[in-house]
């Protein structure tokens, strides 16, 4: 079933439209929670939530890309689960790696006032991966957005695993000169 016809059915609010989103997207959404979680119980409710808030915000708001809509509300919500799971004790999953991996190169601590510079830095980090050449963009994208495992990048693109590595190093020396230069850094 094709997207735009997808979004008709949640603004005609029929409950069709969690099938069909199921059908088609449900083995994305649930890849992205898992890559988060590591559970698959709770990647499943994650998948769940998704449905539930996609339901909730159509009408009024009709995405023009499905999938990452819906990509986007996973992650939210899985990194929600991930962070509720993790307050009292850490560790399991992707996720603590790849924070780990990025945090000498993005500053971590906010407060209300820093939410402008938030703004700015996430504009930065954007057209500093959009200038990336297509392949490294794409290894990029698949560990920090989809929090993709090593091992599963290098069998994706079928690139040793020290290349892939190697890769996400220098794209991230690459994104912490871009930061530097605009003097974007720890001062927050």
């Amino acid at each position: 079933m094709e997207d735009t016809h997808i979004v008709n059915l949640y603004w005609e609010r029929s409950e069709n439209a969690i099938a069909e989103t199921s059908a088609k997207y449900g083995k994305y959404c649930y890849a992205i929670a898992y890559n988060i979680l590591a559970n698959a119980e709770d990647a499943g409710e994650s998948v769940n939530d998704t449905y539930l808030k996609a339901w909730n915000s159509m009408p009024p708001h009709r995405p023009a890309v499905l999938s990452a809509f819906l990509g986007k509300i996973t992650r939210r919500v899985s990194i929600d689960k991930w962070r509720g799971r993790t307050a009292e004790k850490r560790g399991g999953g992707e996720i603590v790696l790849v924070l780990d991996e990025l945090s000498d190169c993005v500053p971590s601590n906010h407060n209300v006032e820093q939410e402008v510079q938030t703004v700015e830095l996430a504009k930065v980090i954007g057209d500093s991966v959009m200038s990336l050449p297509l392949m490294d963009r794409r290894v990029f994208i698949c560990r920090y957005w989809y929090l993709d495992p090593i091992s599963a990048i290098s069998q994706q693109f079928d690139f040793s695993e020290s290349k892939v590595k190697m890769m996400l190093h220098r794209t991230r020396k690459r994104l912490m000169k871009h930061l530097t230069e605009r003097e974007i850094g720890y001062d927050y």
